[in-house]
């Protein structure tokens, strides 16, 4: 009980502090349309009304948190799921793309880790290149994914999950290269007394020994894929998903649909990362691991 205060009462003071900030550059950035407005309507509003027309702007520069939590209510719990101004709907087409490009990183990702560990050759060849992939930004890479898997007639949540896949493999990688390489001199000395084999080595020493590397580096993972899911989403001109939402209200002016659909793919984030938590730690258990 005192360790779930211990880390309940830091989380809501900082949480606290965010929201009364918010509110605050709320009203300092919303305020110079908001005086735009009074003049040419010729008005002098006190102090508290103005406060408050600043935060119930329609179209603000920065919406207020109270603005966003009623539009992310009204898109979550009140529209059908099937419409596609719902936030489920559009976080489900996201989340499609994001667990097939996270599937396909991960998979990547480990069959790179064990080439590099056990062929020298693509240790000191690939690893440079892969980093080096890192370094192009994604918004680059997005329209040249999609430009020629269109070409080719691929379409639809493939290129999406493509992206995903490119900003999802990297840690994947690191991760398990840390974790195959983590044994000590000791315990691979040991199997080689053992007259164990490269093979046996693998399964039973290094491949135990990399489970909480991987799912450390899989919660990276599946943040990036969804980033990379959502960005593959802009170029496309896809008419659903969270990519889909931000550019529509990019389009419109819509500042207050744009800061619910960040928070729709902030809560799909921390939900991903946790389920990945929650599967490392079942997993550790099966294997014989004790809670700490």
């Amino acid at each position: 009980m005192e360790s779930f205060r211990d880390k309940l009462v830091p989380v809501t003071s900082i949480l606290a502090g965010v929201v009364v900030l918010w509110y605050v550059f709320a009203v300092i950035l919303n305020a110079p349309f908001q005086r735009d407005l009074d003049t040419r309507a010729n008005e002098t509003p006190g102090a508290v009304e103005f406060i408050g027309k600043t935060l119930a702007q329609p179209k603000p520069t920065l919406p207020a948190p109270h603005q966003v939590a009623v539009n992310f209510f009204e898109n979550t719990f009140l529209r059908p799921i099937t419409s596609s101004r719902s936030l489920v709907y559009n976080a489900w087409v996201t989340l499609s793309s994001t667990l097939l490009g996270f599937a396909f990183g991960t998979a990547l990702g480990i069959i790179i880790a064990v080439g590099i560990v056990h062929v020298t050759t693509l240790d000191r060849s690939l690893m440079p290149w892969i980093i080096a992939s890192q370094t192009i930004p994604i918004l680059a890479v997005a329209p040249m994914i999609i430009v020629v898997l269109a070409a080719i007639g691929i379409t639809g949540l493939i290129p999406k999950a493509m992206i995903s896949t490119y900003l999802s493999f990297f840690p994947v990688t690191v991760g398990m290269v840390k974790g195959l390489r983590s044994p000590e001199i000791m315990h691979l000395d040991l199997m080689h007394t053992y007259n164990a084999s490269a093979s046996q080595t693998f399964w039973k020493l290094r491949v135990p020994a990399s489970v909480p590397f991987l799912f450390t580096s899989m919660k990276v993972a599946v943040a990036a894929s969804l980033v990379g899911a959502i960005v593959g989403e802009l170029p496309t001109g896809a008419v659903a998903g969270i990519g889909a939402k931000l550019l529509a209200g990019a389009y419109y002016s819509q500042s207050i649909d744009i800061w619910s659909a960040l928070v729709a793919g902030s809560i799909v984030a921390a939900l991903l990362v946790m389920a990945v938590g929650i599967a490392g730690r079942i997993v550790d258990r099966a294997m014989g691991g004790r809670p700490a």
